[in-house]
């Protein structure tokens, strides 16, 4: 890194026998094109955080992170970091090397391990050799090697096979993947690699621009569980909310050119956020108040002599005024609805012993699925299980063995993951449209890419030229051209903003039609379907409810399974001839383990729903109290306990709804 460049500089504090070293971004100035991308912004990194890097498409985020990272060079301003400081950066696009089998490839990861094992044998070399035991030399050499052997035990110099199977194995990939070729995965595998290998180097700061975009719900909760137990810090861009909330613990947001500082998660920063804009608003009101009656008392008074001194008073408290300035919104924002459905048959899609493979590799076998009109459910399951191959045989893309019927009037439309790979790039952001639309629609064009934010000279640039929002917006204008009476989409908010995502949800919820949803993200998926379909193991299995309703099964399912086969194994390593009366001894105790552990998980919870229930009460004792009225902390924490009781209730049925599953399943009813 050039530090010629005046963009990297320090400040550092120490804390027990550690050094901690903080990152500073101060006051920095991006222009494009004689427009500021933003202006003066500044803010901290410190050894620990965990900031979510927030803001629409466009707002900056990326070039922020090279900014960082020393890959963009700010028009003013500097960014102030150690010299000896390890990032570990995840852009959104990258080169991939070839070649490499997927473990080999991770393993380029430790080329710093090598290093460092060098440089130990080097001091210890030195230290022998040496017999000024006294010195500041010494002592330097000394800590030092102390330095060196922290670091390398850090990042797992001792387990490094280990560290990378476990690692790959976190984000999806089988033990038969690891000696494939990287050419032959798909560009989102790809980066799983890079990942893993950004992940195993165990750098100080991550900074990791959209890293879920290519993972699935499993391999997120992975990623997740790893990042915030890392000991270093964590900037991430991310549009899934789940996610943030659960990794990140401050937001720092970037708009119209502003950087907003936030010592909060997503959902708590949405709040504040709200809550900042409404007293700016009524400081500033009153302030324009305050100054329209002063300016009214001096114009009446300026020439009465009996008011002179008053007047004076006036004009220098005016002049002593500081003006409360209105923060910027950029409220630009997709706005649309989908063409009311056509007319279908009650049956949308049956599939019966429905296989498919490609060559030698079975991806569905004997699938049996049946879909029914306004259903809205979503597919699920770790890459690689057939979702998307699903969603393309029912689009008639792929052929496959079984049969699969189709209701009355279905027609489909159909959002791709792979939109870089079906949008003509040569083709204008108008002539996409203007392609495909036939009748009175053509007429609408201008207002349907306008609905999207394509608007006067956005409809002549290229789509070669668009970013991956913008391609993913005009992929969802092309549903618009005609009325469907099936949706079928899959992974549609890769590349969407929070507010883009909030509002095709919402239009999808009002969509009158049938939607099939193949997506990783929990919070959009968490209110717009009712069922949830599972693939695993070349089949499909359906959970009615929604998405977290499934996770939260899934983990139970998940607990079992693992105990199952923690109780086979311990019985295979006793005694390989165990009888089976004495096997059935044993299974019958663990299943007598689960479901006490699940009784135990509702006593609890029914603990918690009566305290929350006389907390309640006394909040209603304050409530009918006329002098607590109006006291807003009262009536918000009132609140706060009637959401904290429902959701403690639908946990409670939940656990109650897994008992009985649980108890079904092992003969118990």
């Amino acid at each position: 890194m050039n530090k010629s460049l005046n963009l990297l500089t320090f400040v550092s504090f120490k804390t027990d026998k550690n050094t901690i070293l903080m990152i500073s971004i101060n006051n920095v100035t991006v222009d494009f094109t004689g427009e500021d991308l933003f202006k003066d912004i500044s803010f901290v990194i410190n050894p620990r955080d965990r900031i979510g890097l927030v803001g629409k498409n466009g707002a900056g985020k990326s070039t922020l992170l090279k900014i960082i990272i020393g890959e963009f060079v700010p028009a003013k301003g500097s960014v102030t970091i150690p010299g000896d400081i390890k990032f570990g950066y995840l852009p959104q696009q990258m080169i991939y090397p070839e070649g490499k089998t997927v473990f080999d490839e991770t393993m380029n990861a430790f080329h710093e391990i090598l290093d460092i094992e060098k440089d130990i044998k080097k001091t210890e070399l030195e230290i022998t050799e040496r017999t000024d035991y006294e010195s500041d030399e010494y002592l330097h050499l000394l800590n030092k090697h102390s330095e060196l052997i922290h670091r390398f035990e850090l990042i797992g110099g001792a387990n490094l096979s280990a560290d990378v199977e476990t690692t790959l194995k976190g984000l999806g990939f089988k033990q038969s993947d690891f000696n494939r070729i990287t050419n032959e995965f798909s560009g989102g595998w790809r980066m799983r690699i890079e990942l893993a290998k950004i992940l195993l180097r165990k750098p100080n700061v991550f900074l990791l621009d959209e890293p879920t975009n290519h993972l699935d719900i499993e391999s997120i909760q992975w990623l997740e569980d790893f990042l915030k137990e890392y000991p270093g810090a964590v900037v991430l861009i991310s549009h899934d909310r789940t996610f943030l909330d659960t990794v990140t613990k401050r937001t720092v947001e970037i708009s119209a050119g502003k950087l907003y500082d936030y010592d909060a998660s997503y959902t708590k920063y949405v709040e504040l956020r709200k809550e900042r804009r409404t007293a700016q608003l009524a400081a500033y009101e009153n302030q324009q108040k305050y100054i329209e009656d002063t300016e009214k008392f001096i114009e009446r008074f300026r020439y009465k002599a009996t008011k002179s001194v008053q007047v004076q008073s006036r004009i220098k408290q005016l002049e002593k005024v500081e003006q409360i300035e209105i923060d910027i919104e950029d409220n630009s924002a997709i706005h649309f609805k989908f063409p009311p459905s056509p007319r279908a048959g009650d049956i949308i899609i049956e599939a019966q012993n429905l296989s498919k493979s490609y060559s030698q590799n079975l991806v569905l076998h004997e699938l049996d699925f049946i879909l029914e009109r306004n259903e809205k459910v979503a597919f699920v399951g770790r890459n690689g299980e057939g979702k998307t191959t699903f969603a393309r045989v029912i689009l008639g893309e792929l052929d496959y063995v079984g049969k699969l019927k189709f209701g009355h009037n279905v027609s489909i439309g159909y959002y791709a993951q792979n939109q870089d790979d079906l949008l003509d790039l040569n083709k204008t952001v108008w002539q996409t449209l203007d392609d495909i639309a036939v009748g009175d629609i053509r007429t609408k064009l201008r207002d349907i890419l306008g609905s999207f934010l394509f608007r006067n000279d956005d409809i002549d640039k290229k789509v070669k030229v668009l970013s991956g929002g913008e391609r993913a917006r005009l992929a969802l204008a092309k549903l618009l051209l005609q009325p469907y009476s099936l949706l079928v989409l899959d992974e549609p908010t890769n590349h969407l903003d929070m507010r883009s995502k909030e509002i095709l949800k919402d239009a999808l919820n009002q969509y009158d039609g049938t939607l099939i949803i193949v997506s990783h993200d929990r919070d959009f998926l968490d209110n717009l379907v009712d069922t949830v379909y599972e693939f695993k193991d070349k089949k499909t299995r359906q959970h009615k409810g929604g998405i977290f309703d499934f996770l939260r099964r899934k983990k139970i399912d998940d607990i079992k399974e693992i105990e199952r086969k923690q109780l086979i194994t311990k019985s295979e390593k006793n005694d390989e001839k165990i009888s089976d009366n004495k096997q059935k001894y044993f299974e019958r105790k663990e299943q007598e383990k689960i479901l006490r552990k699940i009784k135990k998980q509702i006593e609890e919870s029914e603990i918690k729903i009566a305290d929350l229930e006389n907390e309640i009460k006394k909040a209603d004792n304050l409530l009918t109290n006329p002098e607590n009225i109006s006291n807003h902390d009262i009536f918000e924490k009132y609140e706060i306990l009637k959401k904290n009781l429902e959701a403690e209730m639908q946990n409670w049925e939940l656990l109650h709804s897994n008992l009985e599953e649980v108890e079904k399943e092992f003969g118990r009813e």
